[in-house]
Formats: C-alpha cells, structure tokens, sequence
C-alpha cells in the first residue's frame, strides 16, 4: 500500500483523514482508487483534461511529480500539496 498524505483542506473529503492508504501502479490509478473510497477527492486535485490542477503539487517520496503515470506502489509515500493564494 501507498501512503498518501492529504493537506487540510481536503479533509472534508476524506472523513477528515490526513493519512490515507491506497493501491494503485501509477499516481493516476492511485487517485483514481482514493475516489472510489473518497468520491470528489480526485477532482478536487485533478481537473477535466486529466491534469493536476495548477494549484496542487504531488510530492512523490519527496520528489515533486507533475505527470499523472509517475509509476508508484509499494512503499512509496505521496504528499498532496495544496497551494495558498491570498493577498
């Protein structure tokens, strides 16, 4: 099982849940997995044309991925990043 970890402001998404664990051979069949569990979660990260939406980064073992077929599995750890905008 992947270990994902999930910023705040998706907790109302995952029953209020940081830590999340899931299966899946890319980081798109990885969230895909997290929505059936967590449903609106994927498209709260991921938009319409199946691209992470800008103001989201995946940390992949703590390397940032911007491409949905970065391979993950096993004992890997993936970092949701939701960005902070404001002013």
């Amino acid at each position: 099982m992947t270990r994902v970890r999930v910023p705040s402001p998706l907790f109302s998404y995952t029953e209020g849940r940081a830590d999340l664990e899931a299966d899946g051979p890319t980081l798109d069949a990885l969230m895909a997995g997290l929505d059936r569990k967590y449903p609106g979660l994927r498209f709260r990260v991921i938009n319409e044309q199946d691209r992470i939406r800008p103001t989201i980064l995946f940390h992949v073992n703590g390397r940032i991925v911007r491409d949905l077929s970065t391979p993950v599995g096993g004992e890997d750890e993936v970092t949701i990043v939701a960005a902070l905008s404001g002013g």
